[in-house]
Formats: structure tokens, C-alpha cells, sequence
């Protein structure tokens, strides 16, 4: 090999084009790459080959810094820990890390006595009496370069558990049950399965669903436990709707089965007393369900179950002339009858959830972009939150699977307090720390700042910005610094307040960390996400384009130092923001990104597309929505004659959710306008990216290497902070 060779640059693989043409609504379109969709093609495994290799080439640089980021990340963490017992039926199940696996423990160990409601405090040096290991997922992973689980149940009686296990990254699992005691394998081995499955509350049935060929879940079924195989389960629910997926679950009570049918816009709940199950399983046809309410067009609702003062109840929240839902509940043997409001309706509080307990219920909801939990008096229908000292954190209720339990299983954190577990104890109001996950290496949250900016949109709208930075380096704001701007903005879904190991290695290199709370995502109520999708998908690109213009103008950074981030719809708003302003970024990272939406909501054959159109809109059929879809999807709008930022594109081979034709086609289309677009394609592996707690800090070091290398401080040096 010549000196010359040694030192000439990767060459970018060019992947040929082939035209396909389509036509709707009287547009032709030329697809020059929709042959890699061929997913088990040789030559087009042979290019995503390729396109790794020269995206390794390219990045070779900085590997030693990669390297760098997975040590920081990983001496963070306390390799060996334990979580928080959480008590179900007579034993305490809690999780198990230990250092240098790749995945968790499950484990038990049996209560003090029936009024134990006191999770014992664990210690990894110290030997738990009567500590049983349930499941160890690196066995389980043995052989496998892709392991997820994707159920886990224990019998109430506490004798038999089963698992789902997904070793491709495709989300359909393998369900397996055991005999506790005895550590006998049973029979059962059920196939094809989604995620989800569980016993039935007297442990002789596993509840599980099935989806079909488009990755809709479209079947409930029993399945008797000691059968080897689905041969003789039994469909207890079918939906027909392409629009609409259907699952089932228990109450909390364990007295009814609840099954739901719903689609982005609409629900219908059907309840049965979980005592008729054995009848169900003999013959579904012979069990009367109730209805609760018939699906009616935008209407969404869910049901819970309590008894108050004697009498069964049925809770449910709703948005029927409800835009941010209200509470309302109907007597369980009349779910007609006129529905009797207990929490009404509070333009932009958020109703979310309602989980009802024997004694209470546990509310969550949002305002002022928040999220924010409650509990509910049955009597008084009065709602007491539970108060915390941040201006910006986020707690959910967590960890509540019991019926009578007198405490509430509370998470708590922010972008700078590291995750917290409480046990709030609802008579007295007192609330128990009872794990403050620890950061090593001497993290103190005094160091970090976090704050609410609000920038306004083109429109006039004020759009909430989450800013996050080391104190040490100055307020943000004074003097331009590299800023990380990260955005969704779809499906309702807010990216709420999150503490994380990896962004240290960012903060503490000077970086800003920034959210930018578009439209579209569910932070400021239903109304936000309502103007966020379909004919009003647009504003979700321009609020982010406004916020990072707003960030620029404010001198919190320069657009050759800011560098954006999104994943799957979220790589959507990537895509379509490097089309509207490519000059406001000097990168961006775009991670199982959702870039050639137009062609997948087109076609009804692929994975979840037809429940989709209530988000984007139905192009195959409607020729407004296709002129719409056509003008923003990225894919479709690559420009010529601009410079864009430099691209890094992360997708998995075997994703349903996102395929990775997506980002393949869009990398080859930048690269005919000459874009630096790179892309990693993980060839065992699904929308959640890696599996294994080790790969995944190694695959954030390696999106954190690439940031930094854009933002000029690759070599750790802070010059360009001055």
C-alpha cells in the first residue's frame, strides 16, 4: 500500500439509482432509492455494510474520545445496586445490577408480616433473608446480540412466573412459564406474541395479545396455563379496524377484565367480572361484556374501578366535551346512567391518568407544563397534590400494584436532582425518601442550573424552553456557547424534566443543554398537540426553528455551535428543520428519524401505517393532505443549493416502528446535493436502538464524540467558550 493510500480519505458509499415511479392524486414521483427496502436483498445488506464502514472510517478520529465518554458515563454509575422493593401479594420484588453485566436481576424476597408496607432497605454488601432470583436476563441473553424483555409476571399466589423475551428487535416475543419452587420449566412456550402478557388473577390463564402482519395489536387471547403451545387458546377479542389496536388488563380491584379498543382519536372499553373468565375461555360467545361507552368519533376514555361506602364504581376519565378531559363515574351495574363529575373539566390542566386503589385514587395531570400527582378523596372529591420544591421536576406514580396499600410509590427528578423513589403515606401526608440515586465521582446539583425560557413563535405563540448548564461556565446567555438543542414534538408525548448520567459529559464540557417544547408534543395540554399534527403539523418544524433562531438572538449560542437532536418522529422534526433553516445548525443528529413519512403513510401494507393517519393525515385518499404531507416530509424536500449541517443518521436493521429504508434513502439523497451525511446502522437491533446497558453508554458515547467533534471541543479544550 502506498503512502498516498494510506492517507486518502473514506470514499462515501453512492448507492445507485434505480427509479421507481408512483403516482397519487395525478403527481408522479421518481424514487431513485426505494430498492432498499429490500431488507434481506444481498447488495442491500452489502450498502448498509458499507455505510457503516465508511461512517467508522470517518470517525475513527474519535475513537479514543468515544472511549473517553463511555468511562465518564460508566464511572458515574453504581455498577452493583439494587431498586426499590415494591410489595405484591406475601414478597417484596425488587431489581438487581451487578457490575460488568450487561442486564438486571429479578429478585424477592418474602415480607416480615401481612402489615409490612415498609420496602426494606437493601444493601449490595449484605445478604437479603430469603432473597430468590427470578429471572437473570444475561442468562437469558446468552447467544443473542439483541435481548429484550418484554414481560414478566408472577401469579398472585407468588407460585409461578412467566417471561417474554425478544432476541431480533422486531417487538414480537417468546413466552415461557416456571414453577417458582421447583425451578420446573412448564410446557407453555408461546410464540409471536406482543408485549405485555400476564396471568390471570387466579393464575390459571395467561392474558396475552397477538398482532398481525402490520405490527397492530389485534387479538386478546387465554392461553391455559400447561398448554405447550397457542394450539387451544382461546381469542376472547377481535378488532377488525385497521385504525384501531386493541389490548386488556385488570383492574387494580382484580374484579373486573378490562378490554380496550382504540385508535390516536377514540376508544371503546368493554368490562367482564374476572370471575367469568373460566366460562370465557370455554366459550367467549356465552360471557355478556358491558360497554361502556360505544366509540364515538374523538372521543377517549379509560376505566378504573373502586368501591366506595360499599358500592362498585366504575371511574372514568374522558375528553367528551372535555378538550383536557374531566372525571366523571357511573355505578358499575349501570354504566349508562348519568355520569356523576368528580374532577370537572380545567382548560389547560391535563387530566392523564386515574389509578383507583381501595382507599383513594392517584391523579395525574400537568399544567403549566409540569407534570404534577395528586391524590383523590372518594368522598370529597377532592384532589390533594403532592408538592416539591423544583420549578421544573418531573413525578410519576410508580410501583403501586397493590389493592390496599396505604402509601403511594412515587418517582421523582429533574435535569439536575438524580432520580428519586418516595413512598408518600396518604393519611398522614408524609413523605419517605427512600432512594436517591447516587452519582459517583463527586456530583453535587448545586453545580447545575436548569430554567423556563419562553420564545415566541412566528405566530405569536410562546414556546416553553428547557435550558440546562454547568454554573461554573457562566450563566447562559452572556456569551454564545455550543448548545445541544433537542426536540419530538408528536403523539402528544412531552419530553418532561429527566436526569441524565450521559449529558454530564456535555455539561461539564461547557455545553448547554436546551429542550426545545414544541407543538405537537403534550406539554401544554390537549390543545398544544391538537396544533401540533395533521394540517397543523408545520408548526411543530417552525416553533423549533424559532426557538433555536431565539436561543441565537439571545446570545446563548452561534449557529455554528449549536448542534440538534431528535429521535423517530422526532427525527421527522430533524429532517424537515435542516430543509427550513440548514444555516441555524452546525449539526444534527437524527436517531431511527422518521424522514420519508410521505412514502410510509402511503402504504397501508406497512407496520402501523392506517392507525396512523390520525396523526399525519390520510394522503393515500385525500389529495389535500398528500400536497400537505409532500411539502415538509424530508425525503421529499432535500434542497439543492444549500449547505447543509453535518448529519449523523442512527437506525436499526430490524425496527418496526421507523424502517431503516428511511433514513438509508434520505442519506442518499443529501449526498446527491452534496450534504456531509453519515449513517449508522445497527444490523441486530430494534427502534429502541441496542440492547445492554454497556452498548447503549457506548452507543450515547458515540452520538456525544460525533456532537462534540461539530462543536469544535473534540479535544476537551474550551477556547471556543471564551
Amino acid at each position: 500500500m502506498t503512502p498516498d493510500a494510506q492517507t486518502a480519505p473514506p470514499i462515501a458509499p453512492t448507492a445507485p439509482r434505480r427509479p421507481v415511479v408512483r403516482t397519487h392524486h395525478g403527481d408522479v414521483v421518481e424514487d431513485g432509492y426505494e430498492w432498499l427496502r429490500a431488507k434481506d436483498d444481498a447488495e442491500v445488506r452489502a450498502h448498509l455494510e458499507a455505510e457503516n464502514a465508511y461512517t467508522d472510517a470517518r470517525l475513527a478520529h474519535l475513537e479514543p474520545l468515544r472511549e473517553t465518554i463511555f468511562q465518564e458515563i460508566k464511572g458515574r454509575v453504581r455498577e452493583t445496586d439494587l431498586t426499590v422493593p415494591v410489595r405484591q401479594g406475601g414478597w417484596w420484588y425488587y431489581g438487581r445490577s451487578l457490575e460488568g453485566r450487561q442486564y438486571g436481576l429479578q429478585c424477592r424476597a418474602p415480607l416480615a408480616s401481612e402489615d409490612d408496607w415498609t420496602p426494606p432497605k437493601l444493601d449490595v454488601d449484605v445478604e437479603v433473608p430469603g432473597e430468590q432470583v427470578l429471572l437473570d436476563g444475561n442468562v437469558e441473553a446468552e447467544g443473542h446480540e439483541y435481548f429484550a424483555l418484554g414481560a414478566f409476571s408472577v401469579t398472585t399466589d407468588g407460585s409461578r412466573m412467566l417471561w417474554g423475551v425478544d432476541t431480533q428487535g422486531d417487538e414480537r416475543y417468546t413466552v415461557r412459564v416456571k414453577d417458582i419452587a421447583t425451578g420446573e420449566l412448564l410446557p407453555d412456550v408461546l410464540e409471536g406474541l406482543g408485549g405485555g402478557a400476564r396471568f390471570t388473577p387466579d393464575g390459571r390463564f395467561i392474558l396475552y395479545s397477538t398482532v398481525d402482519d402490520a405490527w397492530r395489536p389485534d387479538g386478546v387471547w387465554l392461553h391455559r396455563v400447561g398448554e405447550p403451545t397457542r394450539e387451544h387458546d382461546v381469542e376472547i377479542a377481535h378488532e377488525d379496524d385497521d385504525a384501531f389496536w386493541i389490548g386488556a388488563g385488570f383492574t387494580r380491584s382484580r374484579q373486573y377484565l378490562v378490554i380496550e379498543s382504540a385508535s390516536n382519536t377514540t376508544s371503546e372499553i368493554q368490562v367482564l367480572p374476572v370471575a367469568a373468565l373460566p366460562r370465557l375461555a370455554e366459550d367467549p360467545a356465552a360471557v355478556p361484556r358491558t360497554t361502556i361507552w360505544s366509540r364515538s368519533e374523538r372521543i377517549e376514555y379509560s376505566v378504573d374501578h373502586a368501591v366506595v361506602d360499599g358500592a362498585d364504581w366504575l371511574y372514568v376519565l374522558h375528553n367528551r366535551g372535555a378538550l383536557d378531559f374531566e372525571l366523571v363515574r357511573v355505578p358499575a351495574d349501570a354504566p349508562d346512567a348519568e355520569p356523576e363529575v368528580v374532577i370537572p373539566h380545567s382548560p389547560g390542566t391535563r387530566l392523564e391518568s386515574v389509578d383507583c386503589l381501595r382507599d383513594f385514587a392517584i391523579v395525574e395531570y400537568r399544567s403549566g407544563g409540569i407534570p404534577r400527582v395528586g391524590i383523590l378523596d372518594y368522598r370529597t372529591h377532592a384532589v390533594r397534590e403532592i408538592a416539591f420544591d423544583e420549578p421544573l421536576y418531573n413525578a410519576g406514580s410508580g410501583g403501586n400494584p397493590e389493592w390496599a396499600q396505604p402509601v403511594v410509590r412515587l418517582s421523582y427528578g429533574s435535569f439536575t436532582t438524580p432520580g428519586t423513589v418516595f413512598d408518600y403515606v396518604v393519611e398522614t401526608g408524609e413523605l419517605r425518601e427512600l432512594k436517591h440515586v447516587e452519582v459517583l465521582g463527586g456530583y453535587d446539583p448545586a453545580d447545575y442550573g436548569q430554567e423556563r425560557l419562553w420564545a415566541p413563535a412566528a405566530d405569536g405563540t410562546l414556546i416553553p424552553v428547557s435550558v440546562v448548564w454547568k454554573r461554573s461556565f457562566g450563566d447562559p446567555g452572556a456569551a454564545p456557547r455550543p448548545l445541544h438543542l433537542y426536540g419530538y414534538g408528536s403523539y402528544e408525548h412531552s419530553i418532561d424534566p429527566g436526569f441524565s448520567y450521559a449529558r454530564l459529559s456535555e455539561l461539564d464540557r461547557g455545553v448547554v443543554f436546551a429542550v426545545a417544547h414544541v407543538r405537537g408534543g403534550g406539554e401544554m395540554g390537549r390543545a398544544w398537540y391538537e396544533d401540533g399534527k395533521l394540517a397543523n403539523k408545520r408548526n411543530s418544524f417552525t416553533d423549533f426553528v424559532d426557538v433555536a433562531r431565539f436561543l441565537v438572538d439571545g446570545g446563548y449560542t452561534s449557529p455554528d455551535r449549536m448542534v440538534a437532536e431528535g429521535g423517530s418522529a422526532g427525527g421527522l422534526l430533524m429532517g424537515a428543520v435542516a430543509n427550513l433553516a440548514p444555516e441555524l445548525f452546525a449539526g444534527i443528529l437524527a436517531d431511527v428519524p422518521f424522514v420519508d413519512a410521505l412514502t410510509t403513510i402511503l402504504d397501508p401494507s406497512l407496520p402501523l401505517t392506517v392507525i396512523e393517519w390520525e396523526e399525519w393525515g390520510d394522503p393515500l385518499h385525500d389529495p389535500e393532505v398528500y400536497a400537505y404531507m409532500k411539502s415538509y416530509t424530508p425525503y421529499e424536500n432535500v434542497r439543492k443549493g444549500v449547505r447543509y449541517p453535518r448529519i449523523l443518521a442512527m437506525t436499526s436493521l430490524n425496527d418496526t416502528r421507523v424502517l431503516y429504508v428511511e433514513p438509508a434513502k434520505w442519506v442518499a439523497r443529501l449526498r446527491e446535493v452534496d450534504a456531509d451525511a453519515l449513517l449508522r446502522c445497527e444490523m441486530t437491533a430494534g427502534h429502541g436502538g441496542v440492547s445492554g446497558r454497556y452498548n447503549a453508554w457506548r452507543e450515547r458515547a458515540f452520538q456525544l464524540a460525533w456532537m462534540f467533534d461539530v462543536l469544535g471541543i473534540a479535544d476537551g479544550a474550551s477556547d471556543r467558550l471564551a
